[in-house]
């Protein structure tokens, strides 16, 4: 007697049986590391091409190229406060028992229009919060430190103030030409707003890859529908879709299907084809009705590389690989699929969306100064972080609040209780970071900034080195480069005794590395017959012969500014106390007549339309922490300054590097 027929079910069952004895051959179970290390060698990680979208679209994205301010920020002298606008020389000696009386001009300067008074020795200009300073003017002083004296008009001061009080500079937040962003950098909404007020309405950034998202499993049911019995809501669908947006990734949910290879194969051809790559949840065990590897399995060469890993959660992950876009198949559980996620797809995504390794949140930093704080408020200190001697080191940042960038270059912030008057020197502090900050940088460059630099940091950056510059001033690096608080401090600075550049500099532990030449000179409009014609030094002793002529200096600390002292020989010409920190603003300030002449370097000059009578060539060097020179970064630094690309973009901006 023959046996019974089974049911249709009962030879399901069987089959399915028979298909996992087979599978249990093929499960391989390996390391993460080599599982990783499988998967990504049959994979392009370099970034996709790039698209250009609108600023309000690039919120999350990454830049695609190095991007250069196309304007300097703010892009005239700016007043910080309500109140008049004067030079400092006329409140000397003014106190409580002495108040000095200065004139009012006939002019308001309001938001958004031109002043066209200048401002004359004994007189002030009433000016509002972010109003151009007007010519003549170096100083802000705030309308509640005067008392005004209505019938004269008039107004009466009671305390002297500084050259540069309340003034933000042209330049002194972004300079044209500066290098605003770096290729691979993410744009959140503090660069945002940098980009917005550089006036730029859409960049390059990279193509986010297009990752198909499916699952599988009888049991899945679409969100928001009814469960029926044994199902369960497809929650990895969304789970994963979430991760891939922040991977950088664009999701692209092609929905929950069966264990059914007619409708699975299909669908995941059809998302192959459309996406950069696949992602899958559900099927990957030896569970009865699995059968994702075995489909997955005939999509394409290499096919599958990884089906089982040592992990718990995630041992039956499958990766895979056709036609060169990436395959996963992650569990079903969904803490074994997220998990499995961020350690092997998420990495992927992050690659070809050009986005860094994911970073860490916090970090301990030693802050090296004493920071004064307001009591009864909590205070937010924004820092950079630098390698410093015995661990890293916390920077609190120079530039105000004003500034646009001050949030955006910085690697974190510090709190400072509301009980407490100040954090002392040398506190060990947690550091929040911003983004995806995780680490101190590399390299440090600390000293006297040129627009040159730009390109040996971008070489730097294209040898997988980060790179933190903390523009302070040929003196200032100096300083640095003595403490160890940097790797290189770029400088400029003359020997008044022998009128050589950077030599005397050294001492010590500090070793001079050669850079390039760079022309300073005199800037001046186009025009102005008292210039033309003449040699830098003729030019400088006309305009000091002439007390209407306006100079624009530089700040006390800065290389330029030992040139300047020279060049004028004592003297204190008109606009002497006008003093920017930067070449960019030197040359604005002329270009907006707001001054007639001052010194700067050539590149600035073209750049601003201005122009240039030469002085004398001089060296812009580095000078180098000796103790940090074998760092894999700082040789990688010096490498740099001789590629011989370096160089070329170094000459392509008018410097001449120095012979090898």
């Amino acid at each position: 007697m023959s046996e019974p027929k089974a049911s249709r079910s009962e030879s399901e069952l069987l089959a399915t049986v028979r298909a996992a004895a087979r599978q249990e051959q093929f499960l391989e179970v390996v390391s993460a590391e080599e599982a990783r290390k499988r998967f990504q060698g049959h994979l392009e990680l370099t970034p996709l091409p790039a698209e250009r979208v609108s600023l309000e679209a690039a919120l999350g994205r990454v830049l695609a190229d190095d991007l250069a301010a196309p304007i300097d920020v703010p892009p005239f002298d700016r007043a910080n406060v309500d109140g008049f606008a004067l030079r400092a020389a006329d409140t000397d000696g003014a106190a409580d028992g002495a108040p000095k009386q200065i004139a009012l001009n006939a002019e308001l300067i309001a938001c958004g229009h031109a002043p066209a008074v200048e401002v004359k020795r004994g007189t002030a200009t009433t000016i509002a919060t972010g109003g151009v300073v007007p010519r003549g003017a170096d100083a802000v002083v705030m309308i509640e430190h005067t008392e005004l004296i209505e019938s004269i008009p008039a107004i009466e001061l009671r305390r002297a103030v500084t050259p540069g009080q309340f003034i933000s500079y042209a330049g002194s937040d972004i300079a044209r030409g500066e290098t605003l962003m770096r290729k691979g950098q993410t744009i959140g909404s503090r660069e945002v707003g940098m980009l917005a007020a550089c006036g730029l309405a859409a960049i390059e950034v990279v193509r986010r890859p297009k990752v198909a998202v499916l699952s599988t499993g009888d049991e899945l049911v679409a969100l928001g529908e009814s469960l029926r019995p044994g199902g369960v809501y497809d929650s990895n669908g969304a789970i994963v879709a979430a991760a891939i947006v922040e991977a950088g990734g664009q999701p692209v949910q092609y929905g929950a299907f069966p264990d059914d290879v007619a409708e699975l194969e299909p669908a995941l051809r059809h998302a192959l084809a459309e996406c950069d790559m696949v992602v899958l949840s559900g099927g990957t065990s030896k569970g009865t009705g699995d059968l994702s590897h075995r489909v997955v399995s005939q999509l394409g060469q290499p096919g599958i590389l990884v089906h089982g890993v040592a992990l718990k959660p995630g041992k039956p992950l499958c990766l895979a690989v056709a036609g060169g876009k990436p395959i996963a198949v992650l569990p079903g559980f969904p803490t074994s699929a997220i998990f499995t996620f961020h350690a092997f797809v998420a990495p992927v995504i992050r690659a070809r969306a050009g986005r860094p390794p994911e970073a860490v949140q916090t970090i301990e930093a030693r802050v090296p100064m004493r920071i004064a704080s307001e009591m009864g408020r909590k205070e937010f200190v924004l820092v950079s972080l630098v390698s410093g001697t015995g661990g890293v080191v916390a920077f609190p940042s120079a530039k105000g609040s004003g500034a646009v960038t001050s949030f955006s270059q910085a690697d974190g912030f510090i709190e400072i209780d509301a009980l407490a008057s100040s954090l002392d020197a040398d506190t060990q502090a947690r550091v929040t970071l911003i983004g995806d900050s995780a680490r101190a940088p590399d390299v440090v460059i600390m000293g006297s900034h040129d627009i040159a630099l730009d390109a040996v940091v971008g070489a730097l950056a294209g040898r997988g080195f980060t790179a933190r510059t903390i523009a302070v001033g040929s003196q200032g690096g100096v300083a640095a480069a003595e403490r160890g608080q940097c790797d290189v401090a770029p400088v400029h600075l003359i020997d008044p005794a022998t009128g050589e550049y950077n030599k005397h500099l050294l001492s010590p532990g500090i070793s001079l590395v050669k850079g390039w030449q760079r022309m300073q000179g005199v800037l001046f409009r186009t025009g102005d017959k008292r210039f033309e014609g003449q040699s830098a030094t003729g030019a400088v002793k006309a305009a000091l012969a002439d007390p209407s002529c306006l100079m624009v200096n530089r700040n006390a600390g800065a290389g330029t500014r030992v040139l300047i002292d020279r060049l004028v020989a004592g003297a204190r010409p008109p606009g002497y106390a006008n003093q920017p920190r930067s070449h960019n603003a030197v040359a604005a300030a002329i270009a907006q007549a707001r001054a007639d002449w001052g010194v700067a370097i050539e590149p600035v000059a073209k750049m601003y339309g201005l122009s240039f009578l030469p002085l004398a060539p001089e060296h812009y060097d580095f000078l180098l922490v000796e103790s940090r020179r074998e760092r894999p970064a700082v040789q990688a630094f010096l490498a740099a300054l001789r590629d011989p690309n370096t160089r070329a973009q170094i000459e392509a901006l008018g410097m001449q590097p120095a012979a090898l």
